[in-house]
Order: C-alpha cells, then structure tokens, then sequence
C-alpha cells in the first residue's frame, strides 16, 4: 500500500495488466477484483478518472501544481477507502467526485478559504471539450464560455462542470452533489439559458 502511494503522489501509477478484457469490465468488477486481490487492476482504475478528477479540481482551484497535488490526494484517499466500498446504486464516478470535492472543502477549511474559486474564473477549463458548446451554442467560443461562467451561481457552475467537462452523467452528477436528478436537470437548464443569454448579450 504505502509503494501504490508513493506512485499516486509522482503519478506514476499506470495499469500493467495488458490484453483486450480489462478495458471492457465495469468499475465496480474491477473494484471487486481489486478487493479480492487484483493489485494490479488499481491502474487502470487511475488511467481512467485521474484526467476528470484533475479537470474537476483545476476549474476550482486555478493551479496546476495545487490541482495535481489534489489529484493525488483524491486517489490516495481511495485506496485508503476503496476495501470497505460498496456499490449501493451510487456509481463509482460518482464516489469518486463526491471523494474530490469533500477533499476540497477540507483544503479550503485548512486555508481558511471559505468559499470556492468561481469556476468560470479557472485557466483549467479544457478547449478540447466538444459538448458543452454543443450544449449551448455551435459558435460560442471557449473564451465566452469562460467568462459567461463567472456568472452563474455556484450551484449552477458546478452542475456545468460536471456534466460537460467532466462528463458525468445526470445520476453520477446528482449523486456527487447530492442532489435529486431531476434538481441537477433544473440547475443544468437554468444555467445553460444563462450562458445562452449571456452570449447573445455580448454579441448584439
């Protein structure tokens, strides 16, 4: 455990399992190979989320070196919990990024930071994400987007976040937020209106 750890904290923890059948099972059967032995399995569990989880707390915290000091830590927090997970109708993901944001919220606590970075204000928001600008406007370019997100709320940003920068489905999105479906539908309309809004205000 404490060899995975140093490799999570350097990044250098990778999958070596090789051939076609990993990349095929689900999260929660790798999980179970994982708690009955499979070691090995822990890498690909990292190759998969480790980019989200950083885009995640990046577009909170706008620093690269603090948001992957973060990431590690969000992935070393898992091994330390994942013998005793259970999936009770909660995605993995969604585990996950409720695990992400909690480690946040205990970062600003120790900084004496109370409230979090407006996500629109982040340098960390990717260019390269296709279905946010799908969601809202083929011609919106990732500058407008950027700076209209600075003006939602909270609550709206963060259902945005996740959803299209992420990538989170409406149930895992719910679930890190603890949030009902149908509330993460309500921010998610309301927030892309706004954005909408907000574009065709700056360019009249």
């Amino acid at each position: 455990m404490v060899v995975l750890q140093e490799n999570l904290a350097e990044g250098k923890l990778r999958n070596p399992v090789k051939g076609d059948l990993v990349p095929k099972l689900s999260d929660e059967e790798l999980i179970r190979r994982v708690q009955a032995g499979e070691k090995g399995l822990l890498g690909e569990l990292y190759d998969r989320h480790h980019m989200g989880v950083f885009r995640y707390l990046m577009a909170r915290v706008q620093d690269q070196q603090l948001a992957e000091d973060l990431t590690s830590d969000v992935f070393i927090r898992m091994l330390d919990h994942l013998s005793d997970y259970e999936n009770r109708n909660v995605p993995f993901t969604s585990w996950l990024y409720r695990v992400s944001r909690n480690l946040l919220i205990d970062h600003y606590r120790k900084e004496e930071k109370h409230k979090l970075s407006p996500l629109g204000q982040s340098e960390g928001i990717s260019k390269d994400q296709p279905t946010l600008f799908s969601h809202v406007e083929q011609k919106i370019t990732f500058e407008q987007v950027r700076l209209s997100l600075s003006k939602l709320d909270e609550n709206q940003s963060e259902v945005i976040v996740l959803r299209f920068l992420v990538g989170l489905s409406l149930k895992e999105a719910a679930h890190s937020l603890d949030k009902s479906v149908a509330a993460v539908k309500a921010l998610q309309h309301r927030g892309l209106k706004h954005l909408r809004t907000e574009f065709y205000a700056d360019n009249e």
